[in-house]
C-alpha cells in the first residue's frame, strides 16, 4: 500500500513536477489507484510539503520537508518503515519518554495496546532497550533519527543527554540466562551470529562514513547481489571487514588471545582494498576529520604504546576471578587507549570494535552489534570526544551489552 509519505519521498528525490499519472506507474498501482493517489498528493499540498503547478505537484523547498526527508532518508538506510514512525501519537510519546532515564508504563498515559505497540517499533529497530517487561521499564535512546522525528512534530522538548545509570545487575541476570540458553542450543546461537553480522558491518561502517544501506549490505554479503551505482571502494569495505569480522568471531570463540600480530590481521584483513596501509603501523601523523582536539599518539611512540597496551591486555586476560564490572572497564580502557594511540593510517575504529568485541566475547560476554539507537552516543563519547570519556562509554557499553543480550536471549528462548 502505497503512502503519502512514500510519494513525498518520491516527489522530493526527482525533484520536477509530477503528474498523478507518474506517480501511479512509480509505485506498479493500477489506474483504479489515480483517484487514491491524487487525493494523497492534494492532502501534501495542504501540509505545505507539496506544491501545485500548471505542471503538476512538486515538492516545496523548506525547512520542513527538508526535515521530513531526512526522517525518511535516516530510516532508508538503516532498514527502518518510516511509515511506522512518522506517527503524531508515537512524537508524543518520544517527547515524554525522553524526558526520564527510564521510562515504566505509570509514567505514561496511553492505552497499553498502543503503549506496546510503540515499544516494539522503537524496539525492533533498535532506538529502545527494555530493561524488563512485568513490570515494564524501558529507555529509549536517543539520536538523530528521533531528534529530528520530535522537530518535525513540532515538540520543543529537554533530553536526558547525560546518563550514568548502572545496568549491571540486569546484565548479570541476562548472561545467566544466556549460558544456560547457549549450552541448550549451541546451533541455533551460531545462526544468531550469523544474522547479527549483517547490521554490525553496516553499523560499524557506517560510522566511518560508508554511504551504503542495511539493506544493500544484506545484498552483498548475504544475496552476493551487488546493487547498482555503487562505488567499488565502498563495496571493497564491506566485503573486507566481513573478513576481519569472521576471523575475529572465530579466534575469540576459540578463545585464542589477541597479539599484536592478530590486531595486524585483522586490519590487513579490513583494509585489503587499500594495500599500502593494511596491516602496517602508520610512519606518518594523522588526526581525526572534524576533532582538532582527539589526542593521538605520534607515530615515533606507536610501537611502544601499543606493545604497552597488548601487555596490559595480556596481564588482564590472565585475570580469572574478574567480576563483570573490572571487565567492562578494562573493556573501555582498552578501546579508548588504542583509538587513542591509532596505529594505522585509515581503519583504527573499525579495528578497534573488532578487538573489544573479541575481549568481550572471550570473557563469555556476548556482543554482537551497537544497536542504531547509540550509535551516536558511542561516537560521542570516542572519538567524536573533545576530552577522553571513559567513564561515559561504560555506561554507552552497558547499554549495548544488555540490549544484545535481551534480543539474544529472546531468539534463544523462541
Amino acid at each position: 500500500m502505497v503512502t503519502k509519505y512514500d510519494i513525498f519521498e518520491f516527489a522530493y528525490t526527482t525533484r520536477h513536477p509530477l503528474k498523478p499519472i507518474e506517480v501511479v506507474k512509480k509505485f506498479k498501482k493500477n489506474e483504479s489507484e489515480y483517484d487514491n493517489i491524487h487525493r494523497m498528493l492534494k492532502e501534501l499540498v495542504q501540509e505545505d510539503l507539496l506544491t501545485k503547478t500548471n505542471y503538476g505537484f512538486q515538492a516545496k523547498k523548506s525547512d520542513k520537508t527538508d526535515l521530513l526527508y531526512q526522517v525518511i532518508f535516516h530510516c532508508l538506510r538503516n532498514g527502518i518503515n518510516y511509515n511506522s514512525l512518522l506517527n503524531p501519537g508515537l512524537a508524543k510519546f518520544l517527547s515524554k519518554a525522553l524526558r526520564k532515564k527510564e521510562v515504566t508504563s505509570k509514567d505514561i498515559n496511553l492505552h497499553s495496546l498502543t503503549l506496546r505497540k510503540y515499544v516494539d517499533i522503537l524496539y525492533k529497530n533498535g532506538l529502545l532497550l527494555i530493561i524488563s517487561e512485568k513490570p515494564l521499564k524501558i529507555k529509549v535512546f536517543y539520536n538523530v533519527l528521533l531528534n529530528n522525528l520530535l522537530v518535525y512534530f513540532g515538540y520543543k522538548h529537554k533530553v536526558l543527554t547525560e546518563d550514568t545509570t548502572s545496568y549491571l545487575e540486569d546484565i548479570e541476570k541476562e548472561l545467566i540466562k544466556f549460558r544456560k540458553l547457549k549450552r541448550e542450543n549451541e546451533t541455533k546461537y551460531q545462526q544468531i551470529i550469523d544474522d547479527f553480522e549483517v547490521s554490525f558491518i553496516h553499523h560499524s561502517l557506517s560510522l566511518e562514513g560508508n554511504p551504503i544501506t542495511l539493506n544493500e549490505t544484506k545484498r552483498i554479503l548475504k544475496d552476493k547481489i551487488i546493487p547498482a551505482n555503487l562505488k567499488s571502494k565502498d563495496i571493497d569495505e564491506v566485503k573486507n571487514y566481513q573478513k576481519a569480522l569472521l576471523q575475529m568471531l572465530k579466534d575469540s570463540q576459540d578463545k585464542r588471545p589477541l597479539t599484536l600480530q592478530t590486531i595486524l590481521d585483522y586490519h590487513r584483513l579490513a583494509m585489503q582494498h587499500d594495500l599500502e596501509i593494511a596491516g602496517k603501523i602508520r610512519k606518518i601523523e594523522v588526526h581525526i576529520s572534524g576533532n582538532p582536539n582527539f589526542k593521538i599518539t605520534k607515530a615515533e611512540n606507536i610501537e611502544k604504546e601499543f606493545e604497552e597496551l597488548v601487555k596490559k591486555y595480556n596481564d588482564f586476560i590472565k585475570k580469572e576471578r574478574a567480576d563483570l564490572k573490572e571487565i567492562l572497564a578494562f573493556a573501555v580502557y582498552f578501546h579508548n587507549e588504542f583509538q587513542h594511540i591509532h596505529p594505522f593510517e585509515d581503519g583504527n575504529s573499525r579495528t578497534t570494535r573488532l578487538i573489544t568485541f573479541h575481549l568481550l566475547q572471550s570473557k563469555d560476554i556476548p556482543i554482537l552489534d551497537i544497536p542504531y539507537g547509540l550509535l551516536d552516543e558511542y561516537l560521542g563519547y570516542t572519538k567524536g570526544s573533545r576530552t577522553r570519556e571513559d567513564q561515559k562509554l561504560l555506561s554507552n557499553l552497558q547499554k549495548v551489552i544488555l540490549f544484545n543480550l535481551k534480543k539474544i536471549n529472546e531468539r534463544l528462548s523462541e
